[in-house]
């Protein structure tokens, strides 16, 4: 996947209007890998084309305690970072659309990087599977894939 990314025209900040990435996405948390007690109760994912050619992103991350945690961002998508808000560990992302099918965004918290997350849909699209590439406490890079549901939108 990654060859396909990195071979991929770049694409305008414009063809976020016509990505099949916009939707509401719900984690199928079994994918996950991690401990049962562990893993949140439920991850939604929401991307909506705004105006100018920006993307819009809204997470929200519910634990087992049913605090929520969430995360905002209006970002260009030609890689300029741009400010995120909310109680999510994250205040600062930069994001790319190298295909209508495929989004790469970075995270960074406190002027430290976080995590690189390249989200791609399925042939269907119904699914969406975000890869996640970081590094762990003793300076070890680590990934982890899991899956998201597209949700129907409501009427």
């Amino acid at each position: 996947m990654t060859a396909a990314v990195a071979a991929a025209a770049p694409v305008s900040a414009k063809s976020s209007a016509g990505s099949s990435l916009a939707g509401h996405w719900s984690l199928d948390v079994g994918t996950l890998p991690m401990p049962q007690e562990m893993r949140p109760k439920r991850v939604d994912l929401e991307f909506r084309s705004a105006a100018d050619g920006k993307w819009k992103t809204h997470v929200e991350i519910v634990d087992q305690a049913d605090k929520t945690l969430y995360s905002e961002s209006m970002l260009s998508l030609d890689g300029t970072p741009g400010q995120a808000s909310g109680t999510y560990w994250v205040d600062t992302c930069a994001a790319k659309m190298p295909a209508p099918n495929v989004l790469v965004m970075q995270f960074a918290y406190k002027g430290a990087p976080t995590s690189t997350r390249v989200y791609s849909l399925s042939e269907d699209g119904k699914a969406l599977t975000e890869t996640e590439a970081y590094f762990k406490k003793d300076g070890t890079p680590a990934m982890r894939t899991v899956v998201f549901n597209r949700v129907p939108e409501k009427s």
